[in-house]
């Protein structure tokens, strides 16, 4: 894994630069950014409500199983109108599945810190994955007042998490020339 995240050195400057980019935005237009979020949602509820209805008549159309891809369009395009007539109780369901996302991904970060050598910045990768489950932890205790302020917290979020993985890939980057340099 080390020397696979060396040679792509890359890519993790490249997903930490978009989370700091992400970070600001949500920073500087917090409420546009929580609307936003919102209409996303929606939009992409009804499309996959639409796609799944679609499939379904097509799989009655084979004669194959179509009545769950029926049910889960009806579902979605459901939750997509209440988002969108709704948004403030889409915003505290958006709440409780960010802090889902933050725990369970700060905890496969956390893991995936003690796969690396520690001269390859273990510490960073690991100070990222706790973030995310401090993170997630303070979304899951307070989802309703963190609504007020959930656009910094993710902000700051992103561009901490960000910096994290931009500290990682320069020194991954300084790992995969010197490896380059000695062969």
């Amino acid at each position: 894994m080390s020397a696979a995240l060396a040679r792509n050195w890359w890519l993790v400057a490249l997903r930490g630069g978009l989370a700091i980019l992400f970070g600001a935005v949500a920073l500087l237009a917090p409420f546009a950014t929580l609307y936003t979020l919102t209409v996303f949602f929606a939009a992409y509820m009804l499309v996959d409500g639409v796609v799944s209805i679609t499939a379904a008549v097509r799989a009655a159309e084979k004669h194959e199983r179509w009545v769950a891809l029926l049910f889960a369009g009806l579902l979605d395009i459901v939750v997509g109108v209440l988002a969108m007539l709704l948004p403030g109780s889409a915003l505290v369901a958006f709440a409780y599945l960010l802090a889902a996302w933050a725990v369970v991904m700060g905890a496969l970060t956390f893991g995936a810190a003690f796969q690396l050598h520690a001269d390859h910045g273990r510490w960073w990768l690991g100070l990222g994955g706790a973030l995310s489950l401090v993170f997630g932890a303070v979304l899951l205790v307070h989802p309703v007042a963190s609504l007020l302020v959930l656009t910094f917290w993710l902000g700051g979020y992103a561009i901490a998490f960000g910096a994290f993985l931009l500290v990682l890939a320069f020194r991954l980057r300084h790992r995969h020339t010197a490896a380059r340099a000695s062969t």
